[in-house]
């Protein structure tokens, strides 16, 4: 059977910290999908791996000790 390839049109550049760039290398060398795959299989997949109130703590953590940008930020 002939594998297909996903097109990813949507392109952006993210900035990781060194612990989450870890995270998703580690990812890398288990399923061996690359980055861009990864992203997208994490996050189109969000609400059926993770904790609905485990990831709005996360958040609401960072937020508490980082802050939230400001509008210019949003949607980039």
């Amino acid at each position: 059977m002939t594998k297909k390839r996903l097109a990813l049109p949507k392109r952006f550049n993210c900035a990781l910290t060194e612990a989450a760039y870890e995270r998703l290398r580690a990812l890398n060398a288990d399923y061996d999908l690359g980055n861009n795959y990864l992203l997208t299989v994490l996050l189109e997949n969000l609400d059926d791996i993770a904790d609905g109130d485990a990831l709005a703590r996360a958040f609401g953590e960072f937020i508490a000790e980082y802050g939230a940008p400001d509008g210019r930020m949003r949607d980039r």
